[in-house]
């Protein structure tokens, strides 16, 4: 996860007191979260993995979590949602490694700047190989919109990080909107163990008719595509939330510099 986007651990990173009121309560939240995985971290530098190595053991679990969705996706039974389950799960521990990379960089002395752009470049690779997977599957079992709306969550997801990334290349700091990295795979990771949790108290096939229309209004796949649709509409409304953002800041900084000349 990249610089930008990964919950920053340290303690080093956060100070309470000078965080503003409205961001203390993250700050808490990821104090508490740093004392958990702290002697994860430390294992790890122990059995001598670098943050490349932390990054790149992420990207393959990615890869697994793809290939569970494809097999899932060439398996006759359309209603067997353990595989959706059991992706989720991976999305998860593939989350977890994905966001301690930069921990093992600071507590093991180990950051560099290409390590910086090799933990963007697989986060990137990373999401896209998930959503592969996940768009693979629903096409296999005839969830069509489904899948569009997985590929429309995809984009808002690329996107959500280059406006941020671009705009910082140009001086410009924008933070603005919802589900950054660490939210869009928390969601995705959920919906999917719910979605396998679902299916084996409710039935694959369980779907819920209403009166008058004539498709189900919620079925047991929905545990997971709805989520996928409250990213696809939110990852995008915070891109352009970014861009509209920066083009302010840019606007601003122009001024400055032109009123200085």
């Amino acid at each position: 996860m990249e610089t930008s986007e990964k919950l920053e651990l340290g303690t080093s990173d956060f100070e309470v007191k000078q965080a503003p009121k409205e961001k203390a309560w993250k700050v808490f939240l990821q104090q508490g979260i740093y004392k958990i995985v702290n002697p994860f971290v430390r294992l790890l530098i122990r059995l001598g993995f670098t943050p490349n190595a932390v990054t790149t053991t992420g990207f393959i679990l990615n890869i697994g979590v793809a290939v569970i969705f494809v097999v899932g996706g060439e398996s006759e039974n359309r209603h067997d949602m353990a595989y959706v389950g059991w992706a989720g799960f991976l999305i998860m521990m593939a989350g977890l490694f994905d966001m301690l990379d930069g921990q093992v960089a600071r507590m093991g002395n180990m950051g560099s700047t290409f390590g910086a752009l090799f933990d963007s470049v697989l986060d990137r690779y990373s999401e896209m190989v998930m959503f592969l997977g996940i768009c693979y599957y629903l096409i296999a079992h005839h969830y069509f919109l489904s899948s569009l709306v997985a590929f429309v969550a995809m984009i808002g997801s690329m996107m959500v990080s280059y406006t941020r990334a671009r705009a910082e290349g140009l001086g410009v700091d924008c933070k603005g909107g919802f589900f950054q990295r660490p939210e869009r795979v928390v969601l995705i990771a959920l919906a999917g163990m719910f979605c396998g949790l679902g299916s084996a108290l409710l039935g694959g096939d369980f779907k819920l008719m209403v009166p008058g229309i004539p498709f189900p209004v919620f079925e047991t796949i929905s545990i997971f595509t709805i989520p996928l649709a409250i990213l696809a509409v939110f990852t995008n409304v915070t891109a352009f939330t970014r861009l509209r953002e920066a083009k302010e800041a840019i606007e601003l900084k122009e001024r400055r510099e032109a009123g200085l000349r």
